[in-house]
């Protein structure tokens, strides 16, 4: 992952299925308040039902591999399956949180680069807590590292199997 300086604005892509359509928006106009540049890969129509969770979890992921943005948020019903498909693209780290304190501390003892939630499980600002709490923290590195890699090496264990 590169290191961005600080005159540039941190982009954020955001993904999710038919459920996540109108927390997504709020979402992606408090971030962009707060000087975030957001980057839409989820679906815009809460009655098409086509995009199924998977779809957007993985575009979201690709990007952050490919440098499109630098980290995420993801929403579905309760932001596990949507996580649960970003994860599985190498490198990604995505968390589904229901609270501000879970979300603080997966960036700062795991530093998760993808964010998720549940548009079923949190209220908009329970939503805009958990993306701030979030995008204010900061990995501790540290021994923490050390665990950061015994899952990076997890993930190469299975490359080509």
């Amino acid at each position: 992952f590169r290191i961005r300086l600080r005159e540039d604005k941190m982009k954020i892509g955001f993904g999710n299925d038919h459920t996540g359509v109108e927390l997504k928006k709020i979402l992606m106009e408090h971030l962009t308040e707060k000087g975030y540049e957001c980057v839409n890969y989820g679906n815009d129509d809460p009655n098409d039902r086509t995009d199924d969770y998977p779809v957007p979890g993985r575009k979201v992921a690709e990007a952050i591999m490919k440098g499109e943005v630098d980290q995420g948020v993801l929403i579905c019903g309760t932001g596990v399956g949507i996580s649960l498909s970003a994860n599985k693209v190498p490198g990604i780290r995505a968390c589904a949180c229901s609270e501000p304190y879970t979300a603080m501390m997966t960036k700062r003892h795991n530093n998760a680069n993808i964010i998720a939630m549940g548009s079923r499980v949190v209220g908009t600002e329970m939503a805009k807590m958990i993306v701030d709490a979030f995008f204010d923290a900061e990995f501790e590195g540290g021994r923490h590292q050390r665990r950061i890699d015994m899952i990076t090496q997890i993930e190469k264990d299975y490359q080509g199997k």
